[in-house]
């Protein structure tokens, strides 16, 4: 039998033998952002129904998709979500993102230069209007405060679990192993998302979190609808959605590889 650190070894060559494999292969790769309009998503922002944008928090500026609070007063716990279109399964989604500016004023110090992509999520259709977070995975974005560590790529669980390292995770969020980013500068990330349940974060090309199994369950989201959490429920697909949490961050590429 190979022993849990060979295996681990196995899995994280694999990923990067898909991703510089992929990188040989650009034609293969499509932009879900088309640079100018948002045409194929969705906003779905707390307290308000699916496809109002309040306060034009999503927007595109200068051919970069955006998100900023200017005609917020405050923030008031209005989470936001935008959705692409389709659901997805078995892909390699690549998201290029910086954060600038100033937390709009109201915002959770914890949410402070932070932000996040949410996969294999319930749909925006699905969700209650007062609803906070979807039931997903969150591959988490975290910008550098000047104040020491602050590893980007972790991975937080609303309404979900995971396996690490074959046992079963139930804390809410798990740091991963990339470094700090300090300032505006752009950064990629890769979610390696396999339909056998396996994912992994890479950051500019290294393997920063990796885990498998990923089912409906636990908490962390609020004001879900009726019949929509079922626990256990295993999840392999779903659509995914870019996180407005009240720092402004804008992404210059959102492009996605099907995987055989």
């Amino acid at each position: 039998m190979l022993k849990r650190a060979t295996l681990t070894s196995i899995w994280v060559a694999l990923v990067l033998c898909t991703l510089s494999c992929t990188d040989k292969k650009e034609d293969e790769w499509v932009s879900l952002f088309n640079g100018k309009d948002l045409t194929g998503w969705t906003p779905k922002i707390t307290g308000y129904p699916a496809g109002e944008n309040y306060g034009n928090t999503f927007r595109v500026e200068d051919g970069l998709l955006t998100v900023g609070y200017e005609k917020y007063a405050r923030f008031e716990n209005r989470f936001g979500h935008l959705f692409y279109e389709k659901p997805l399964s078995n892909y390699i989604l690549r998201v290029e993102y910086r954060f600038i500016g100033e937390q709009a004023t109201g915002g959770a110090a914890w949410a402070t230069r932070n932000s996040g992509v949410m996969f294999h999520s319930q749909s925006p259709e699905t969700m209650g209007e007062q609803q906070d977070f979807p039931i997903s995975l969150e591959a988490q974005f975290l910008g550098g405060l000047g104040e020491g560590p602050r590893p980007t790529g972790s991975l937080c669980t609303p309404g979900t679990h995971v396996d690490i390292n074959g046992k079963l995770e139930i804390n809410h969020c798990i740091t991963s192993t990339a470094k700090t980013y300090d300032g505006d500068q752009w950064v990629t990330m890769d979610i390696v998302a396999r339909a056998d349940g396996r994912v992994a974060h890479v950051i500019e090309g290294d393997t920063v979190m990796q885990y498998t199994n990923p089912v409906m369950g636990g908490g962390n989201v609020s004001n879900l609808q009726e019949g929509v959490m079922q626990e256990g429920k295993p999840l392999n697909s779903g659509y995914f959605a870019l996180q407005s949490e009240s720092h402004p961050i804008q992404f210059r590429k959102v492009l996605l590889k099907q995987l055989d």
